[in-house]
């Protein structure tokens, strides 16, 4: 079906126009003046709402809550998965790049699992709205694993490759003895004395670790796959990254390393809920503040989907800033970012996912209706739909 979309504020390069329509049709964006009636079409009217690009999401974790909603119940994949995609496109989300961690840990992050969500979004495309993409979090003392990520490489199975080490924040937790060894025992299905034997073999391998990263992160740049390194500590730790062609930044720990992912035009990636609370749940960078120092490319759900949405608005009221600032945030920075050129912005030949956003009230904005791909995916109210 086409569809016009008409009477709105659309955001068009760095300013909002009314003069204009949308046209999607075969999947694609065509600009149109005002006034003007193609053929065949269904007109959405937006009311005076916003007409936005769909949001990128390039790290979103949140499905984890569906799949393992407290602690020892699971809910069958394939149901979670649904759910999720129910709750993206309805706040906004048009691509998503859903984050599974594969890790040395068994249990929700471990191999079973991994490769039972991969499995289960393949199997699941025709049913999903939002076009869903594998974002691959390798644990990199995962050494066992690395056979199966270069596996998974060589297929192009997954979209986006982050190399996390959360090994050092472990260990420390297990030199002070805190309450969070069993929380960390608990998620894996071990006893804690199973754990801390687990923990001890795998820290053993640490000298295999930097090898088995530069192998991966090459056949990765090979087959064109954007990787990522999470939790960057280091300006070290950043530029070693960077000549392996892991080019994205994502979550770095503070302002100095940030400045130089940004010297190095590496995108910066932060967490929209960080800007929504007003400030990193783990004390790290405050993102509101990098926004406004130029530290930060790219906005990402993180945890909770409804956040990018609302801290786009917040970011324009404290930080002074136009929606045309902050929308790429969301949308063209992050496209950029994993390599896809055909969508973030609304231009003629560009893929036609779109948003419209009423935004009357800015401390709770609402999307209205989801278009991906041209199609109608999602709508919370009843515009009125008139055959032309």
């Amino acid at each position: 079906m086409n569809y016009l979309i008409t009477n709105g504020r659309f955001l068009i390069n760095d300013q909002l126009k009314t003069d204009i329509s949308l046209l999607l049709s075969n999947g694609l964006i065509t600009i149109l003046e005002k006034d003007e009636l193609p053929g065949q079409v269904h007109e959405w009217d937006a009311h005076n709402q916003l007409v936005l690009p769909g949001m990128i999401d390039l790290h979103g974790d949140a499905f984890e809550r569906q799949v393992l909603p407290r602690p020892g119940v699971h809910f069958p994949t394939d149901l979670a998965l649904l759910e999720t995609d129910r709750q993206m496109i309805s706040n906004g989300i048009t691509t998503a790049f859903h984050g599974i961690t594969y890790s040395w840990e068994p249990g929700l992050r471990g191999h079973d699992n991994a490769f039972e969500l991969i499995e289960c979004i393949e199997q699941l495309r025709d049913r999903l709205s939002c076009d869903t993409r594998i974002h691959l979090r390798w644990e990199t003392y995962n050494l066992d694993g690395a056979p199966y990520v270069e596996e998974l490489l060589t297929d192009k199975r997954i979209d986006l490759l982050a190399f996390n080490d959360h090994i050092a924040h472990i260990s420390e937790e297990i030199k002070k003895g805190g309450p969070k060894i069993s929380t960390y025992s608990h998620r894996t299905g071990l006893s804690t004395e199973e754990f801390l034997k687990l923990h001890t073999q795998v820290v053993s391998q640490a000298n295999a670790v930097p090898e088995t990263i530069t192998r991966l992160a090459h056949l990765a740049h090979e087959k064109n796959i954007a990787c990522a390194s999470h939790d960057d500590e280091t300006i070290e730790s950043r530029a070693w990254f960077d000549e392996l062609n892991v080019k994205i930044s994502e979550f770095p720990v503070n302002d100095e390393v940030a400045e130089f992912s940004r010297s190095l035009n590496n995108p910066v990636i932060l967490g929209a809920p960080n800007v929504v609370r007003n400030g990193s749940h783990c004390d790290r960078m405050n993102a509101t503040t990098a926004v406004a120092n130029n530290l930060c490319d790219v906005l990402t759900s993180d945890y909770y989907y409804p956040s990018m949405l609302l801290a786009v608005f917040l970011l324009m009221e404290r930080n002074n800033m136009t929606l045309a600032d902050v929308w790429p945030l969301v949308s063209a920075n992050a496209a950029r970012a994993a390599g896809l050129n055909d969508r973030g912005t609304i231009n003629n030949g560009q893929r036609a996912d779109i948003v419209i956003v009423d935004d009357r009230d800015s401390n709770l904005p609402e999307v209205t209706s989801s278009f991906i791909g041209g199609e109608l995916v999602y709508a919370s109210q009843h515009p009125v739909n008139i055959a032309v």
